[in-house]
């Protein structure tokens, strides 16, 4: 089960073309300037069984997935489960959100379980000093948009460069 605050469909903002948005409960890192300081709480959200959660990523058949919240990988046993279950049954694309380092979470086993499952990743916190609203899809300019499979391909950190 995972603690989800929304899951808002057909949105533009949370990686490119339409896609659903999956909100995690849950975050530790706590930002200064976070957008979203509600979703730090994990009983804040609502709990909800991985297939329920699928089946409403799979009746869009046209949008892709973003994973945010809160932090993803704050639970990320279950929305590693939720990605595989995506992933078995549709072509869709995942793109996760967290406060944490890739290099990082590359490191601790439940963390890279859901990053063997995401195609693109945007880590790091949310800096305030660094803020800047020109971004594509992040808020701060330590911010990155990593390349997944192929970092871990190749075994060092690829960034994702969008409509190359």
């Amino acid at each position: 089960m995972l603690s989800i605050l929304d899951i808002v469909e057909d949105t533009t903002v949370d990686g490119p073309g339409f896609r659903t948005a999956i909100y995690a409960a849950g975050c530790p890192n706590a930002c200064p300037g976070c957008h979203n300081p509600e979703s730090w709480d994990i009983q804040r959200g609502t709990w909800m069984h991985t297939e329920e959660i699928l089946s409403r990523v799979l009746a869009d058949e046209f949008a892709n997935v973003t994973f945010s919240g809160g932090d993803p990988m704050f639970q990320a046993e279950g929305f590693a489960e939720l990605a595989a279950a995506i992933k078995a049954q549709s072509r869709k694309t995942i793109w996760c959100y967290t406060g944490f380092l890739f290099e990082n979470l590359r490191k601790q086993p439940a963390q890279a379980a859901l990053l063997r499952q995401v195609d693109v990743l945007v880590d790091g916190p949310f800096v305030q000093a660094l803020r800047d609203e020109d971004l594509l899809f992040r808020g701060s300019s330590n911010q990155r948009l990593i390349d997944v499979p192929r970092s871990l391909e190749c075994g060092e950190t690829v960034l994702f460069v969008p409509w190359t």
